[in-house]
């Protein structure tokens, strides 16, 4: 298995967001009188106008997205790195690497520029494709702009539409259990329980062999 680029996930990867996402969609949900575990179930690795049209398709997902992304805001600071992000990222020693998220490009930049995370040259967001997860275009464009082939890129994804995509584009996957279980992410070739592993996952494979 030659991998020559890595490609992650950023909420429940690298950002530990998972308690912040909670609450914005709990209260979303609560002034919209929709069920909260129904919509909290359908959150993960997906751009949240695809969520809203999917919970409460009466409503319009960018006015919407608009008062999700205010609640968002409001949560900025209670969002710090997940443990081993910063020693993971700094260890890749010039290896080629991106980041592709579902996020917004102002929120995921203000977060790393906020808690000191690296930020790659190579940065896909949810808008800059038509179909997002769990379609395999995100992963394909990260690919295609680092000059790599999808099947030498390794992804570091903690939820299974981001696997799923993943999967799709042909690229060797990974399932981070920080928010999700085993079994969720059954479609990855391995998973691991924390950063630490897929340091060692990509030593291993010489990635980022010198360390930090």
């Amino acid at each position: 298995m030659k991998i020559s680029a890595v490609l992650f996930d950023v909420d429940g990867v690298l950002l530990d967001s998972a308690g912040a996402h909670r609450r914005v969609w709990d209260a979303w949900s609560a002034a919209r009188g929709l069920d909260p575990e129904k919509v909290w179930e359908l959150t993960f690795g997906r751009r949240p106008e695809d969520t809203v049209r999917d919970v409460a398709a009466h409503l319009d997902p960018a006015t919407e997205r608009k008062t999700l992304d205010r609640l968002l805001a409001e949560e900025m600071g209670s969002i710090q790195p997940i443990e081993g992000a910063a020693d993971l990222l700094n260890s890749l020693s010039g290896a080629p690497w991106a980041i592709v998220t579902s996020g917004a490009r102002d929120f995921v930049e203000a977060r790393f520029a906020a808690t000191g995370l690296p930020l790659p040259a190579v940065r896909v967001y949810a808008s800059d494709v038509r179909h997002a997860k769990p379609a395999p275009d995100c992963f394909t464009l990260a690919a295609s702009r680092l000059g790599v082939p999808a099947s030498e890129c390794l992804v570091v994804e903690d939820a299974p539409a981001g696997i799923q995509a993943a999967v799709a584009a042909g690229c060797i996957a990974v399932g981070l259990t920080t928010t999700h279980t085993e079994d969720a992410l059954a479609q990855a070739r391995v998973c691991v329980a924390s950063l630490a592993d897929v340091r060692s996952l990509l030593t291993a494979y010489g990635v980022g062999a010198g360390g930090s």
